[in-house]
């Protein structure tokens, strides 16, 4: 269901909006550890796939995602994990009302599921993202790689930019991630 996945969304982290996942991994940016005046996040590893989220201009749908799912500390699991975190301009392209839906206390299952669809439980670096590939989601469900004029796509979303992290990697895409219908 797409109001599920637009909640996937929330799943991962930050980088840059563009970029050729082809081209060699950057290297995290540092983020400051967040503090608990005004923040419900627990100082963490700031090479972490959740601080480098936390850190992203660019992913703070997803933060708000993963606390309302209270996933922040399984994302900062020692991993190794893959993240495919969608961006707030792909978080935008979901019908209006969405993300809220999502946000609200009853739809807490939806939210998780699409969280999950956007992580995988095992670190797979750019040059392992072969054409035809299925990735098994940590919600159960597959997610199809495909390669098209030179990008790498999962599923729909092209990923803009990779990011090493202390527990995995994240991949930052432009789409969200919306679980196959049971």
């Amino acid at each position: 269901m797409r109001t599920l996945v637009t909640a996937s969304l929330a799943f991962v982290l930050c980088g840059a909006a563009c970029g050729d996942p082809s081209a060699a991994t950057p290297q995290p940016q540092p983020a400051a550890a967040p503090t608990k005046s005004g923040s419900d996040i627990p100082p963490l590893d700031p090479d972490n796939i959740v601080s480098i989220a936390v850190g992203s201009k660019d992913h703070t749908t997803l933060v708000a995602a993963l606390k309302a799912a209270n996933y922040v500390t399984s994302v900062a699991n020692p991993g190794p994990l893959t993240v495919f975190a969608p961006t707030n301009a792909a978080f935008d392209k979901l019908p209006a009302g969405t993300v809220d839906g999502l946000l609200k206390p009853e739809k807490l299952d939806d939210l998780k599921n699409v969280l999950k669809y956007h992580v995988a439980p095992a670190t797979f670096e750019v040059p392992a993202l072969k054409d035809g590939m299925e990735l098994g989601m940590a919600n159960g469900k597959r997610a199809r790689i495909r390669h098209r004029d030179g990008k790498i796509l999962i599923n729909d979303a092209t990923i803009t930019a990779s990011i090493r992290a202390s527990n995995g990697i994240v991949h930052v895409v432009d789409g969200v991630l919306l679980p196959p219908a049971n």
